[in-house]
């Protein structure tokens, strides 16, 4: 058994926690996976099931390209895609493609979906999968913060777009970009605002948010493509940081290590958030590499329980699992399906391809969806790789769908097929949706 390395305080608690930012109003989505960055959408008065005759298409915009979600705050979408010039677009997972264009971040009034301003930049792209950036925004307060697939870290004023302070993580730190582009979306805590960076002890890098200084740099890692979270446990808050040899625990404020367990995902594919539920922490990525880690109740410490093998567990790729009640949910990057694993082992509790390619019965490469808990009921919306948007209920003992409506087309494209690898954002009772040609606000309100 691998043991994480102790280093620092003990305490006598465990709570799973998020970062003061987390007092933002429920109906608010300001980054990736929601207010709290746990896939929870906590906002009230929502429909129960998606009904035979469809959604209300409240409004459609037209966009450009990206796989970055939408963040909706303070009555405002923003959507950051990316506009091509010229060059070669072609999505080949062992070569970059070079184009010219420009990143571009919009927003959008949340209600009529008018543009509100917009700002771009010149950003060349040397990358795979080239679509355009991959980390959805993050709204905090009077500022919006974005980084761009080519290290591109900015803050803007969501007032107007203007810039406050920016970074350029590759020619500034000396880090070369990964192959699939800068995909960890920042974090802000407090004053400081964390991301992946990479290299001989940079791996995470913590500004301050309000200059853009350097405050601290940690670990000596490759950058990975995983948002660093932060957690309390053992009475201890804790920066978890998933990076391409293992799961690390920081000091948030200075970057300290608390503890680490190796694990090393194929092709450096560290990607998904680890997700906690009581004591537990379940880590996952591509093949064969999940594991499940016990955090330590009365200290910052931590172990591993077990590892997930082929056929077992889920290894998940682009979109992260969810781990609720001893129940780990998410979409199996071999198979394709939706899974339900028992936390207790790594067992398969049931499968399912009626969340990513319905009526499939075979192995559907890198299948895809976005789950989203809603509050603490058994319901979740779907956000599924064909532009469907499901709600059906999961527990352990299998998937009941509650209907489904077809939101965008799908655009991108994946081993031969067309996919939306985008999550949606979930606020003011509405999904706003996006492919690569359009956003989309579909009405969520109950009757």
């Amino acid at each position: 058994m691998r043991h994480a390395t102790l280093v620092g305080l003990t305490a006598l608690t465990f709570t799973l926690t998020t970062s003061p930012n987390a007092t933002l109003r429920g109906e608010d989505w300001p980054g990736w996976m929601g207010s709290q960055r746990d896939g929870v959408y906590r906002e009230t008065g929502i429909i129960d099931e998606i009904p035979d005759s469809g959604l209300t298409i409240k409004w459609r915009k037209p966009i450009a390209a990206g796989y970055a979600g939408p963040a909706a705050a303070d009555g405002r979408v923003y959507v950051f895609d990316y506009v091509v010039e010229s060059g070669e677009a072609f999505n080949d997972p062992g070569a970059r493609a070079t184009l010219n264009g420009k990143e571009r971040l919009t927003a959008f009034d949340a209600e009529s979906g008018e543009p509100i301003w917009q700002y771009q930049y010149d950003c060349p792209y040397s990358i795979s999968y080239p679509a355009g950036p991959r980390c959805t925004p993050t709204v905090d307060g009077g500022r919006v913060y974005i980084l761009g697939a080519e290290g591109d870290l900015k803050c803007l004023r969501t007032e107007d777009g203007k810039v406050v302070w920016e970074r350029r993580l590759k020619g500034e730190f000396g880090v070369e970009v990964p192959i699939w582009g800068f995909a960890s979306h920042p974090l802000v805590d407090g004053d400081l605002l964390y991301t992946m960076v990479g290299g001989a002890g940079q791996g995470i890098v913590a500004f301050d948010k309000a200059s853009g200084e350097v405050r601290w740099k940690a670990l000596d890692a490759k950058t990975g493509y995983c948002p660093p979270s932060i957690i309390e446990a053992g009475g201890t808050r804790q920066l978890i940081v998933f990076h391409p040899e293992g799961v690390a625990s920081l000091n948030p404020a200075d970057g300290s290590k608390y503890w680490e367990i190796p694990l090393t995902p194929d092709y450096e594919m560290s990607i998904t958030r680890p997700m906690v539920d009581g004591n537990r922490m379940y880590v996952s990525s591509i093949r064969t590499e999940a594991l499940m880690i016990e955090l330590d109740s009365n200290r910052p410490a931590a172990e591993e329980l077990w590892v997930g093998e082929p056929k077992e567990a889920v290894h998940c790729a682009n979109s992260t699992p969810l781990f609720v009640d001893g129940v780990v949910y998410g979409t199996d990057c071999n198979d394709g399906d939706l899974v339900a694993v028992d936390g207790k082992d790594g067992s398969q509790l049931w499968t399912t391809f009626e969340a990513t390619k319905p009526g499939e019965r075979r192995f559907v490469r890198h299948g895809t969806a976005f789950l989203t808990r809603i509050g603490e009921t058994d319901r979740y919306l779907v956000m599924s790789e064909t532009g469907d948007l499901l709600m059906a209920r999961l527990t352990e003992k299998g998937f009941e769908d509650l209907g489904r409506f077809h939101v965008v087309e799908p655009t991108a494209e994946c081993f031969g097929r067309s996919v939306v690898w985008s999550h949606p954002a979930y606020a003011n009772r509405t999904a706003y949706v996006r492919n690569d040609k359009e956003i989309v606000a579909v009405d969520l309100a109950k009757p």
